[in-house]
């Protein structure tokens, strides 16, 4: 099993997953972002998850230091005092420590474009791929990344900032999750219930493979414990 529908249909995910590229240049047959100026990287996801492909340069994501900074994308020099005067933000609105800072994972080469699309059909060779999903979903693709080699069974995890998860995916070669920071909501409109698993792009299908497995043995484990539960009904 692979791509976007058989996931969403099995864990009724209310998006579809989306695959993400780091690339040396632009996709071939991709169009350029052109939907003009956003005010945060991870904007770029809730479109495609709507369906869309397009990929993006340097300045589609200059408006969020902090993304740029997880994505290794040098800010310009007219506005290279904008991260530290968003991390200033930060601290001092006691969000964030600036012991925190050094921690943040980012990519470790910087992209000539980055790429967007539908998970199933992306239209470019993708390096993660994301999901939003409810806690009992990401469970489900936690057990089968676990069950397929694609994660350890001590999960990366990580809160703010959550584009940070995209590198941390990359970095480590594992699934991971980001709970979804306050910027990622206000930006995409995360509900208060959704989170994010990540996984590398190159697991993506032998996760996939192993979550009808993995669905139907928590079946099976719900019954167990409704019936053991039942024995102790009053």
């Amino acid at each position: 099993m692979n791509g976007k529908t058989s996931v969403q249909q099995l864990l009724a995910l209310t998006t579809a997953p989306i695959a993400i590229g780091f690339l040396d240049a632009p996709p071939a047959g991709i169009p350029a972002w052109g939907g003009g100026a956003v005010a945060a990287g991870c904007v770029f996801w809730s479109r495609a998850a709507a369906g869309e492909r397009f990929y993006t340069d340097a300045g589609d994501h200059y408006n969020c230091a902090v993304g740029c900074h997880t994505h290794a994308i040098p800010l310009p020099a007219e506005r290279a005092e904008e991260l530290g005067e968003t991390i200033a933000c930060m601290v001092g609105s006691r969000y964030l420590d600036m012991n925190e800072v050094a921690g943040i994972p980012t990519l470790r080469a910087t992209p000539r474009a980055v790429a967007y699309g539908p998970a199933d059909d992306p239209g470019f060779v993708p390096d993660v791929v994301l999901v939003r999903a409810k806690p009992a979903q990401a469970m489900l693709l936690y057990e089968a990344a676990v069950k397929a080699g694609a994660a350890d069974a001590l999960m990366n995890a990580l809160g703010r900032p959550a584009c940070a998860v995209l590198p941390l995916a990359l970095n480590s070669e594992a699934a991971s999750v980001s709970f979804g920071c306050v910027g990622n909501r206000v930006n995409t409109g995360l509900p208060d219930d959704e989170m994010y698993v990540c996984i590398p792009a190159e697991k993506w299908d032998v996760v996939t493979s192993a979550l009808a497995e993995t669905c139907d043995a928590n079946a099976a484990m719900e019954n167990y414990h409704a019936s053991k539960k039942a024995q102790f009904a009053a």
